[in-house]
């Protein structure tokens, strides 16, 4: 069955794809911004020197519109891949329903069919975008957050490892 569906992909292939990586885009960003913040702390505000809080203050600044943007750019391409899938789904039911005999088509109402096509498409179109991008972001968050927390400091970092295994 899932064969099925990831052949209804066909050329929505590359926004699927593009979603994905400006997702992984996204989350470096976002995983950047606490380092830019702890230098801003660390180089302008405890040495009291001014050129160095504004220009980490405006580094923050660049990684987050940064990030708005990629995340932005996820989303619309994770939605026109997503809508490009249904479309391509429910034309293959509807090439499917076209080939049933009569007495096929008289077991089920044409009400019936209907609303297969459109919301049971459509759950699977929301199921698509959200794998395209939940399933890409949650996986990348710990991975950068892990290697984030071994920059910083590796000994505490195998204890935040050991407890994602646990958990």
């Amino acid at each position: 069955m899932f064969q099925t569906l990831i052949a209804q992909i066909k050329e929505y292939k590359k926004p699927s794809i593009l979603a994905s990586l400006f997702m992984t885009l996204e989350v470096m960003f976002e995983i950047s911004i606490p380092f830019v913040m702890a230098n801003l702390l660390d180089k302008g505000v405890q040495q009291s020197n001014m050129s160095n809080i504004w220009f980490y203050g405006g580094l923050m600044l660049v990684c987050a519109f940064l990030s708005l943007f990629c995340g932005m750019q996820s989303a619309r391409y994770a939605a026109f891949a997503s809508a490009g899938f249904a479309k391509n789904l429910r034309q293959a039911i509807f090439k499917k329903v076209q080939s049933f005999s009569f007495e096929n088509i008289d077991k089920f109402s044409a009400g019936g069919l209907v609303t297969r096509m459109m919301t049971d498409v459509t759950n699977v179109q929301n199921s698509y975008q959200m794998i395209i991008r939940i399933c890409v972001r949650a996986p990348l968050n710990l991975i950068f957050a892990i290697t984030a927390s071994f920059l910083i400091n590796g000994q505490m970092a195998w204890i935040f490892v050991g407890v994602t295994l646990f958990l």
